[in-house]
């Protein structure tokens, strides 16, 4: 497998890389995380290995980067933050897997094993279609009815959260986790201010509305 590797602790990153080389992966090694997210963008890896804390850009924010992106490759999160919850946030942000350092060489082997053997992924999705809405996931553009929507990034990740899970109900404590990373409720109007925004775009100058507020529970995009 080819493999990059994203560690500031010199001496685990070397240990890492001469003990993948060694089981004949060929591994690229940074120490930034910010210098990870280029490379990963540049060119294709099998797998990715980030610790979690790192200069300029941490693990989970590089992977979250690389996701939003649409880059799929498998990641192991390397960290000393080993309780639930940060297991939790790991595994949110995108990871594959995660491993609590120290850890046994022969356990991140074991696992790397196991993401080799998963069966390949599935095309890669490039656009969303919702009746005549559609969303181009690599212009990052919005089209209704033959017309181009100019969205601002937070209304292009809405929608596309949206259009990901029509018919689903989507409370106000769900969008602020997955759009905004904020895991309570800071009695804000982000979210309300932003689902005005966004429908003011998609749904106002069109006979047909997708968007519709369930009082007291939340949103739904149902195309008809």
């Amino acid at each position: 497998m080819k493999i990059l590797i994203a560690e500031d602790d010199a001496e685990t990153g070397d240990y890492l890389r001469k003990g993948l080389t060694g089981e004949g992966h060929a591994v690229d090694l940074l120490r930034d995380g910010r210098e990870a997210l280029t490379q990963a963008t540049a060119q294709s890896y099998d797998l990715f290995i980030f610790d979690r804390m790192m200069p300029s850009l941490d693990g989970l924010a590089l992977l979250k980067a690389l996701r939003a992106a649409q880059i799929a490759t498998p990641a192991i999160l390397l960290t000393a933050m080993g309780s639930v919850e940060d297991r939790v946030a790991g595994l949110r942000a995108g990871a594959d897997d995660y491993m609590v350092k120290p850890f046994a060489f022969v356990e991140l082997l074991a696992r790397i094993d196991t993401i080799a053997r998963r069966p390949a992924l599935k095309a890669e999705v490039t656009e969303l279609v919702q009746g005549d809405l559609r969303l181009d996931l690599l212009a990052r553009e919005a089209w209704r009815d033959g017309q181009c929507i100019e969205l601002q990034p937070r209304e292009f990740m809405l929608l596309k959260h949206f259009m990901e899970r029509p018919g689903r109900v989507q409370t106000k404590t769900i969008l602020l986790e997955a759009i905004w990373d904020i895991h309570f409720d800071p009695k804000s109007s982000v979210v309300e201010t932003h689902i005005s925004r966004l429908r003011g775009k998609i749904d106002k100058p069109y006979a047909t509305p997708y968007l519709t507020t369930l009082h007291g529970i939340g949103y739904v995009f149902e195309a008809s």
